[in-house]
């Protein structure tokens, strides 16, 4: 399972295509209450547009995972934490561009994928072009991502 948090939901909501998520993935996805409720603020403030997401899965959090969950709070955003509780409980992997998030998911040895291994995973799978990637790479960028590439070519040609 992959859980997924705002920023790479709300990096698809900017260019209208949350539900090619789903397809890059072989596992199944979903999320938490915390990343739903960071997405409808987003929508509320015009941040992020309105998309359908009936399609994603929503995980409750047990005892153990809301517990862990109140500890990562202190250093990181509700929607953050709350995948990063589940996905250690859990031993799952999480999808998220959060810095910070990341840096987490190493200490607590969680794999971790984002926007651009989406993306890439995409493209290499045939489910969209090199050209459409790059063209929604630059449209997440124009809505404000901060990515650290400016194409998907070397990543979709690597071995990895």
């Amino acid at each position: 399972m992959i859980l997924l948090d705002c920023t790479v939901l709300s990096n698809f909501a900017a260019v209208h295509r949350p539900a090619f998520i789903a397809q890059a993935f072989f596992e199944d996805i979903s999320t938490t209450d915390a990343v739903f409720d960071e997405l409808k603020t987003g929508v509320r403030l015009r941040r992020i547009p309105e998309c359908d997401w009936s399609w994603l899965k929503k995980i409750q959090l047990t005892l153990s995972e809301q517990h862990q969950l109140q500890q990562l709070r202190r250093q990181l955003g509700g929607g953050e934490a709350s995948c990063l509780a589940v996905a250690s409980q859990r031993n799952w992997k999480i999808a998220t561009d959060d810095r910070d998030a990341r840096q987490w998911a190493v200490r607590l040895r969680i794999p971790y994928t984002g926007t651009l291994g989406v993306l890439t995973a995409l493209v290499k799978q045939n489910r969209i072009t090199l050209t459409e990637g790059n063209e929604w790479l630059r449209w997440m960028m124009q809505a404000g991502y901060h990515s650290p590439v400016t194409e998907l070519d070397d990543l979709v040609h690597s071995r990895r």
